[in-house]
C-alpha cells in the first residue's frame, strides 16, 4: 500500500488554506494582577517541580522534584503549605559514574523524580530517572518516610527530558517509556501483577512502536482496557520524512501472555491513529496532551471523552488545536477491522476479512497461529475520529502544551464543559464550549519563562488548577467572579462559574442554592438579564488644567472584546487637531477655552453600551475664585468670578476597536507628556478633582471651603488691605532709591567739573549700591575696579 501520492496532495492543499482561528481572550491578566490571585509556593532548596499528583481526598498534593520529594497540604485555598519533604539524591559515586557516561553533572545527573502513583492506601510509589540509572522506591504515606526497592527498569526513563506516562490500578503498575540508556527501547509494561499473573512487558520480535513520545494514559473499567496516547514516527506511509502520527494503544490489565508464543508479552497490543484535522487543512500530528474527562455522575461509561492537544509538524509558528474524542469510538475502532504487516517486504495492508481474536483480551488459550497473526495485525485499518467534524478549538497565536477539563452546570441547569490549556509562553487559558463554538473568557500568566517540562492538575472539590514549573507549583483559581463589578460584565463574561446575585449585588460563584442567580452564557443578553440590575456604575473625575497644558483622559477598556468611545456634549466635531486618541484608550488635548467641559468614556461589547468613565475638564483657579470673600469685607463683591456655563450641543463620537488601534497610530504626545495632567479611572469615589502645584499634578478630593483652606495652607485673612499697605511701603522704598542716584549722580558731576584731570588715566574707586529685593530689604552690591575704568582726559 502506498498512499504517500494521496498524503502529499492533501498535504500541498492545506499549504493554500488556512484554518479559522481562536479569537482573543476576552480578558488577560499578567504575572501576580490584583484580579487574578494566585498562591505560589517555592522551595529555594528545590528545583523542577513538575510532577503532581492529588491525593483521593483532593487535600494533598504529592510533587515530584528534582532530588526531592513533596507532600503539601493544599486543603485552604488560600494557602499552600509543605507538610513533609523526602530528599532522594544520587551519591557521588552516582554522579561521578554519570559523567563517565558523557553526562552532564547539572542537567543529566540530579534524580528527576518522573513517577508518582498511589499504588495502595499506605504507599505511595516513585521513580527517578537518578543519575541516568532509573531507580525507584516506596513511601509510607502517613509518615513519608522513604522504602528503597530494587530495580527500575522500564519503569521511568533514563533521560530526564523524555516523555513517559504511567498510571496504578489496584496495585497493579503499568508504565509506558523507554527502558535503555539511549532512550530508543520503547516498552509498555505492567508490574507488581497480581493473582499470581506473571509481569508483562512488549513484544521486542517485532517494531510494534516507532519512536515513541508517551503523553498520557487512561483506564476503561467497563472492558478492563488501559489505552496509552503518545506520537511517533508512521512507517506504514511512504513519505520522505519521518512522518509522525498521533496514536491511541489498547492493553487489556488481565492480559497474562499466551503458553508458548507470546510468553510474558502482549497478546491484547493493537494501536490506531487519532484523526485531528479540518477540512482541506494541513493535519495535526503531533499529540502533547491528553485528559480523561469521566462522564456525569450516573452517566454511561462509554461517553468518556478525551481531549487532546495538538500541533503539526509543518507549522513553523505556534499553531495549535485540541481534538475530542469518544470512549465509544475508540471501542469500535479497536473492535473493526487491522492491517497486517509483511516481513519480508515490510509493507502494510489491509487484512482480508475478520478475525475475532484481534484485539480481543483473554487470549491466553488462543493457537499459536492465531498469536502469530496477533504479532504481525497489530494496527486497525481506520482511525479514531474526533466529536465534532474536525478540531474544537484552532488557535494560530498559542502552542499549547497541557489541557485539563471540568464539567459544570449553569444557572438555566445547562451542562458546559470548561477547558485550561497551558501555553508555552506560561499562560493559562480558561474556555467554555458553547452551541456556536469555543469561547476564551480569560488568560492568566502563571509563570515567567519557557519550560520544558510541565504539567497540570485539576481539583475539582477545591475549584483549582495546580500548575507544576521549574519556578514551583502555581495554584490558580477555576474562577474569580468578584472581579466583575457590575450585572452587565459579570454576563458579559459569559462564564458558567459566575452569576450575578441580585440580592447581594455582586458577581458571585454559583452555589446551585435556591438564590437567584442571573447569567446568559450562551448569549450574554446585559439588557434582557440586567434589565432590574443596570445603575450607573462609571467612574466620575474632576480635572483642573492651566491653559495649553496638555490633558491626557484615562479610559481603561473594561475587556479586550470592548470598543472604547468618547464622546462630549459641548463638541459639535472632536477635530483631529484638538484630540489625539492613543492606543491604550487615552484622550489627549491641550487645555484650552475650546476644550474645557465634559467628556465620556463609552464602552460597547456584544451590542451593550455603558459608560464607563467621566470627566469634568475646567481651568484652574486662583486662590481668590475658591475661596469665598467675606461679605464684611469692604472689597467684597458679590459678582464673583465664575467657570462659564457650556451648552450642550450635539454628540461626537471618537472610536477605539477591540484591538486597541486609534485612529492615528503617530501618537506624538506619547512620549513627550511629562507633565500631562492625568486622572486615575479606578477609583471608586464618585467626585475627584486634579491641582497643579507647578510641577506636580496630584489626585485630591474636593471637600468643603475649610477643608481646601486647610489644604493649601491659606489663612482667614483679608487679602486686600495687606496688599495695598505692601504697595504703598514698596513705593515710598523705590521713591527714596531713585531720590539717593539722583543726588549722588548730581555731586560726581559738580566733582568733575571742579577738578577734571585729578583722576585723569585712574581706576574708579569701588562704588557700592544698593537696592530693594522682592522681600522689602535693602541688598548692597559692590562693583569692583575692574569693572569701570575712565580714559585719561586730554
Amino acid at each position: 500500500m502506498a498512499p504517500s501520492a494521496t498524503l502529499l496532495f492533501l498535504l500541498l492543499l492545506g499549504v493554500l488554506t488556512s484554518a479559522s482561528s481562536l479569537p482573543p481572550a476576552r480578558i488577560s491578566f499578567p504575572l501576580n494582577s490584583t484580579g487574578r490571585p494566585l498562591v505560589h509556593f517555592s522551595l529555594h532548596d528545590v528545583h523542577n517541580t513538575t510532577t503532581l499528583l492529588l491525593s483521593d481526598d483532593g487535600s494533598t498534593l504529592y510533587v515530584g522534584a528534582r532530588d526531592a520529594v513533596l507532600s503539601l497540604d493544599i486543603s485552604q485555598s488560600d494557602v499552600i503549605s509543605l507538610r513533609r519533604k523526602v530528599s532522594w539524591r544520587p551519591s557521588e559515586d552516582d554522579i561521578k559514574e554519570c559523567r563517565g557516561k558523557g553526562k552532564n553533572q547539572e542537567v543529566d545527573c540530579p534524580n528527576f523524580v518522573r513517577v508518582l502513583q498511589l499504588i495502595n492506601s499506605t504507599h505511595l510509589y516513585t521513580c527517578g530517572s537518578f543519575a541516568f540509572s532509573p531507580r525507584d522506591a516506596f513511601i509510607d504515606t502517613a509518615s513519608f518516610s522513604l522504602v528503597q526497592h530494587d530495580g527500575a527498569k522500564g519503569r521511568c526513563p533514563f533521560s530526564p527530558f523524555q516523555r513517559n506516562s504511567a498510571i496504578a490500578i489496584d496495585g497493579e503498575l503499568f508504565t509506558a517509556t523507554t527502558s535503555d540508556f539511549r532512550g530508543v527501547e520503547p516498552q509498555i509494561s505492567r508490574h507488581f501483577s497480581k493473582d499470581s499473573r506473571p509481569n508483562v512487558s512488549q513484544d521486542t520480535s517485532v517494531s510494534l512502536l516507532d519512536e515513541p513520545s508517551f503523553v498520557g494514559s487512561s483506564a476503561d473499567p467497563v472492558e478492563r482496557k488501559l489505552y496509552f496516547f503518545f506520537s511517533e514516527v508512521g512507517k506504514e506511509f511512504s513519505f520522505i520524512d519521518k512522518l509522525q502520527i498521533p496514536r491511541v494503544a489498547q492493553v487489556c490489565r488481565d492480559d497474562s501472555g499466551g503458553q508458548r508464543t507470546l510468553q510474558k508479552k502482549w497478546t491484547s497490543f493493537a494501536k490506531a491513529s487519532l484523526l485531528c484535522q479540518s477540512h482541506k487543512q494541513l493535519p495535526f500530528n503531533i499529540l502533547q496532551d491528553m485528559f480523561t474527562l469521566q462522564p456525569p455522575e450516573g452517566g454511561d461509561a462509554s461517553d468518556t471523552l478525551f481531549y487532546g492537544v495538538f500541533t503539526s509538524q509543518w507549522s513553523s509558528g505556534r499553531q495549535s488545536a485540541v481534538c475530542v474524542f469518544k470512549l465509544q469510538d475508540v471501542r469500535m475502532v479497536f473492535a473493526g477491522s487491522y492491517r497486517t504487516f509483511d516481513m519480508k517486504t515490510h509493507q502494510w495492508s489491509l487484512q482480508q476479512g475478520k478475525h475475532w481474536y484481534l484485539g480481543q483480551c483473554g487470549l491466553d488459550k488462543a493457537t499459536d497461529s492465531e498469536l502469530e497473526e496477533v504479532k504481525r495485525s497489530f494496527l486497525t485499518s481506520g482511525g479514531v475520529k474526533p466529536v465534532t467534524d474536525g478540531p474544537a478549538v484552532v488557535s494560530s497565536e498559542h502552542q499549547y502544551s497541557r489541557v485539563a477539563a471540568m464539567r459544570t452546570m449553569a444557572a438555566n441547569g445547562k451542562q458546559y464543559t470548561v477547558l485550561f490549556l497551558l501555553t508555552e509562553s506560561g499562560f493559562l487559558h480558561k474556555m467554555v464550549f458553547l452551541d456556536r463554538g469555543a469561547r476564551l473568557i480569560e488568560e492568566i500568566q502563571v509563570f515567567t519563562h519557557p519550560q520544558l517540562v510541565k504539567s497540570i492538575v485539576l481539583s475539582s472539590t477545591k475549584g483549582a488548577v495546580y500548575v507544576g514549573t521549574s519556578e514551583g507549583v502555581t495554584s490558580v483559581p477555576v474562577a474569580n467572579c468578584s472581579v466583575y463589578r457590575s450585572c452587565s460584565q459579570c454576563v458579559l463574561a459569559r462564564d458558567p462559574l459566575c452569576g450575578w446575585s441580585p440580592t447581594r449585588r455582586e458577581c458571585t460563584s454559583l452555589n446551585h442554592e435556591r438564590e437567584h442567580i442571573v447569567q446568559d452564557v450562551e448569549n450574554g443578553n446585559v439588557e434582557k438579564e440586567c434589565l432590574q440590575q443596570i445603575r450607573n456604575t462609571e467612574d466620575t473625575a474632576e480635572v483642573s488644567a492651566g491653559l495649553n497644558e496638555v490633558v491626557r483622559l484615562q479610559c481603561i477598556k473594561p475587556s479586550n472584546m470592548a470598543t472604547l468611545t468618547w464622546t462630549s456634549p459641548r463638541f459639535q466635531n472632536l477635530s483631529e487637531k484638538l484630540f489625539i486618541q492613543s492606543t491604550d484608550g487615552s484622550l489627549i488635548f491641550h487645555a484650552a477655552d475650546a476644550t474645557f467641559g465634559t467628556y465620556h468614556c463609552e464602552a460597547e461589547e456584544g451590542g451593550y453600551k455603558e459608560v464607563v468613565m467621566s470627566y469634568t475638564v475646567q481651568p484652574m483657579v486662583s486662590p481668590r475664585s475658591i475661596i469665598p470673600n467675606d461679605p464684611k469685607d469692604p472689597g467684597y463683591d458679590s459678582e464673583d468670578d465664575s467657570f462659564e456655563e457650556f451648552v450642550p450641543e450635539k454628540q461626537q463620537t471618537v472610536t477605539i476597536g477591540p484591538s486597541g488601534d486609534a485612529e492615528d497610530e503617530d501618537d506624538e504626545f506619547t512620549t513627550n507628556l511629562q507633565d500631562d495632567v492625568t486622572s486615575n479611572s479606578h477609583s471608586p469615589n464618585p467626585k475627584r478633582n486634579i491641582q497643579d502645584d507647578g510641577l506636580n499634578r496630584t489626585l485630591t478630593f474636593r471637600k468643603d471651603s475649610q477643608s481646601l483652606r486647610e489644604t493649601l495652607n491659606v489663612p482667614e485673612t483679608r487679602y486686600y488691605s495687606e496688599l495695598v499697605v505692601v504697595s504703598l511701603l514698596l513705593g515710598i522704598c523705590i521713591f527714596i532709591l531713585a531720590l539717593g542716584g539722583v543726588h549722588q549722580w548730581r555731586q560726581r558731576k559738580s566733582d568733575v567739573k571742579r577738578n577734571p584731570c585729578a583722576d585723569a588715566g585712574s581706576e574708579l574707586e569701588v562704588v557700592e549700591t544698593s537696592s530693594l529685593s522682592a522681600d522689602g530689604r535693602q541688598k548692597r552690591k559692590t562693583h569692583s575696579s575692574e569693572d569701570f575704568k575712565i580714559s585719561s582726559l586730554k
